[in-house]
């Protein structure tokens, strides 16, 4: 199941004294099994691009489809294929509407025709998966949660649909550090076992460095680079600082020890694993003298 996206051009407003092209010519094929990171400066396009994914907003000309079923079709395919996408907005009070967390979470599978045995069992999982003990947070309105309870909920709720493909929009935000490492690491585990693919827009490069195998870089409505993240990070500085990005800080650290002449391994994701390969470097060069 690839999402194919082809010619898309998306203008707000058009025919109107406001109107904005927020795309222009995108291309681009997200296969299965891909963790695609997307990044870029405020106005980029990034949200406007995830928008068209699963259909919540279609191309002013272009199209995109999902195993060849066009998102804008009005069809059954077509709803089907959109299902098999899930997305977490930025702010997920947006998308919190039941008067229960378990209730709000039960409504994607009970959309989808899951019975009540299938839903219970889906809303469960799901919290377990966001780290919301069903007991304490089941039963109580998602509005008077905190901003980042809130998000866990969100996320939940698109959990306990099974989608092929999960969207996040900023999925940090409103997290607390210990909350984040943890939302990330499962996140990660589940993908790792092929549960869904996923598609993450974020301004914190330190996490796209860690997780994404593939970088997609929009600036004014262009997709403007689109490779590996490490090699974008290493290779591309100039082009992303003219987009209003830049490299990971470790990233920006390393080259420039490197710069100075010091040995070091610029292409660490995580601080972890470049002191860990400096100190074997420097391990080898003890035992070579």
């Amino acid at each position: 199941m690839s999402i194919c996206v082809e010619n898309v051009s998306y203008i707000y407003g058009k025919g109107s004294p406001f109107e904005k092209v927020a795309l222009e010519d995108v291309n681009l094929t997200i296969e299965p099994g891909e963790f695609v990171g997307i990044i870029g400066h405020t106005g980029s396009g990034k949200s406007t691009l995830i928008q068209h994914l699963n259909g919540l907003v279609h191309p002013t000309s272009g199209k995109v489809t999902i195993d060849g079923v066009d998102l804008a079709e009005k069809s059954k395919e077509a709803t089907a294929k959109r299902h098999s996408v899930g997305m977490v907005f930025q702010y997920p009070e947006h998308q919190l509407f039941e008067e229960t967390v378990a209730k709000d979470i039960a409504f994607g599978p009970k959309n989808l025709g899951c019975d009540e045995e299938e839903t219970d069992k889906r809303v469960k999982s799901a919290m377990k998966f966001a780290g919301l003990d069903y007991e304490t947070f089941g039963g109580r309105s998602p509005f008077r949660l905190s901003g980042g309870q809130q998000r866990r909920v969100a996320i939940a709720g698109v959990i306990a649909m099974h989608p092929n493909f999960l969207i996040l929009d900023e999925p940090s935000a409103g997290l607390d550090p210990i909350g984040r490492r943890e939302i990330f690491a499962r996140i990660q585990s589940w993908y790792k076992k092929g549960v869904f693919s996923v598609i993450l827009v974020s301004h914190n490069m330190d996490d796209i460095a860690r997780l994404a195998t593939r970088l997609l870089v929009m600036h004014k409505g262009h997709l403007v680079l689109d490779g590996k993240p490490m090699d974008i990070f290493l290779h591309h500085r100039k082009e992303l600082q003219e987009c209003g990005v830049d490299a990971p800080p470790l990233t920006q650290t390393l080259l420039y020890l490197k710069e100075k002449g010091i040995p070091v391994p610029e292409e660490a994701k995580t601080t972890e694993e470049a002191v860990e390969k400096m100190y074997d470097m420097l391990g080898g060069k003890a035992h070579a003298n």
